[in-house]
């Protein structure tokens, strides 16, 4: 056996004999004399083996090549574009190839888009090495070199239309049909070079799961068009990864249309029993109580808003907390709601609450609210606590029925004018600022409270004092 055999009986990679010894050949060739082929042998193998890539979630922008297996997902149209200082257009395809492990765009320049367009099929396997780099939607390949693999089964769908369940990263050219959950406002950002931008966002499921999706300029004010339970097609989306969930993205080459199709959502919900502190989780019930919407001032001179809601499923209830935006959303008692991505955290009394912020989704499943977003009202203007309650036919429904939730208060010496220094005072509201001091709101009126008790934002507490400079100096906070 001769050395290059040796070294390459060693080689852990997908490449023939007769092209590790082309290569051992153009490598000592290259070295001008100063390797042997056994060292120029290990020298190939050690490139070689940096390169073969286990799968397409192992390529990186920073890698000098990549060689891996995948198929042919989709094939996009031929662009010519031209270079600076050459006389003949450039011209790529950009293929979307994927295998068990993700997809990615692999670009096909000048001859090889044209061999693209002419010989490459949907669903076929390609054996392809080329030059990672970010793109615009992810990693991309800029392929070198490219063939068939007949031989080789890359288990992986070829769809014009993805379920929620199939998107992977780096998956472009999609097209999603999904049931509208929630939608959210748009914000402007200023880009590096002075233009300013335009972001929003919407929710989307369909029997396979749940998405976000993310619009971007031209297509952002689409979030204030739509509207939560229409059913929309997403065409052209772009998949990226945030905080390690993935998201599908929508740019100018793409766009999100209302469609006359029937789309089944059911939400996976964990249990509220079942809840711990820490936990971001679905859960799903019916409104029991809702109180008003309360605005407050942060430290930063910004102004918050908060609104506390009761749910209730067949095993317990929860105090959830709605932020920001999620506070206007107009939900009351009796409503079936399925509120997505919360998170959980210790609340009043050792009860566990929920924090429903911007990456939460609050879908109304079923609405029984008469009035505003306060709470439906019976005819004697008492808050339905206890309406839809029978659709949670459990052990935990009716004594979590019979819990009374009561609302904030506050009560002064004086039938309940501004506090004046040296006055004994209880104030009971909702925390809208944590720490020393806590601010606390009633509906009506917010109180700095100076305390080292620790209590979390949402919670529902009273302070007991003395004010002083106007802050009230609490001896017990309960």
């Amino acid at each position: 056996m001769s050395d290059i055999e040796g070294v390459y009986e060693d080689l852990e990679a997908d490449v023939s004999l007769e092209e590790f010894r082309e290569a051992v050949e153009a490598k000592v060739e290259q070295m001008g004399g100063l390797a042997d082929e056994e060292t120029a042998a290990m020298l190939v193998a050690h490139e070689v083996g940096e390169s073969e890539v286990g799968g397409i979630a192992d390529i990186e922008p920073g890698m000098e090549e990549a060689k891996f297996v995948a198929k042919v997902i989709s094939i996009g149209e031929k662009r010519t574009f031209e270079r600076d200082s050459e006389d003949e257009d450039g011209q790529v395809v950009n293929v979307e190839v994927a295998d068990e492990t993700g997809s990615v765009r692999a670009a096909f320049w000048d001859d090889h888009a044209e061999a693209a367009i002419e010989e490459l099929e949907e669903g076929q396997v390609l054996r392809i090495k080329g030059r990672p780099k970010e793109g615009f939607s992810g990693v991309e390949v800029s392929v070198d070199d490219v063939e068939p693999d007949d031989d080789t089964e890359v288990d992986v769908q070829v769809s014009d239309t993805y379920a929620i369940e199939d998107l992977s990263l780096g998956l472009s050219d999609v097209t999603l049909i999904g049931l509208l959950l929630d939608t959210d406002s748009v914000r402007t950002f200023d880009r590096d070079d002075g233009s300013e931008g335009k972001v929003s966002n919407l929710v989307l499921g369909d029997s396979t799961g749940r998405v976000r999706v993310t619009l971007w300029d031209e297509q952002a004010d689409l979030a204030t068009e739509l509207e939560a339970g229409e059913t929309v097609e997403v065409i052209d989306g772009y998949v990226k990864e945030r905080d390690g969930s993935l998201e599908l993205h929508v740019g100018n080459r793409g766009a999100v249309e209302e469609v006359d199709e029937d789309v089944e959502y059911v939400p996976e919900s964990t249990p509220i029993e079942d809840l711990e502190i820490g936990q971001t989780v679905d859960i799903a019930g019916v409104v029991r109580s809702a109180d008003p919407k309360r605005t407050f001032d942060r430290d930063d001179g910004s102004e918050g808003q908060v609104r506390n809601i009761r749910v209730q499923d067949a095993t317990g209830d929860i105090r959830v907390a709605l932020w920001g935006e999620k506070a206007d959303t107009d939900v009351g008692p009796g409503d079936e709601v399925a509120l997505g991505d919360v998170e959980i955290q210790d609340g009043w009394q050792d009860d566990l609450e929920a924090s429903a912020g911007w990456q939460s989704t609050i879908t109304v499943l079923e609405s029984e609210s008469a009035t505003t977003s306060g709470g439906a009202t019976d005819s004697d203007g008492a808050s339905d606590e206890n309406a839809g309650l029978s659709a949670f036919a459990g052990d935990g429904a009716s004594e979590a029925a019979t819990t009374d939730d009561t609302e904030s208060t506050a009560t002064a010496s004086d039938g309940g004018d501004d506090p004046s220094d040296g006055e004994e005072l209880e104030f009971t509201g909702v925390v809208v600022q944590a720490g020393n001091p806590l601010v606390l709101d009633d509906g009506e009126t917010t109180m700095s409270v100076t305390t080292d008790t620790d209590v979390g934002l949402g919670e529902e507490v009273t302070a007991r004092g003395v004010v002083r400079d106007g802050r009230l100096d609490a001896n017990d906070v309960f």
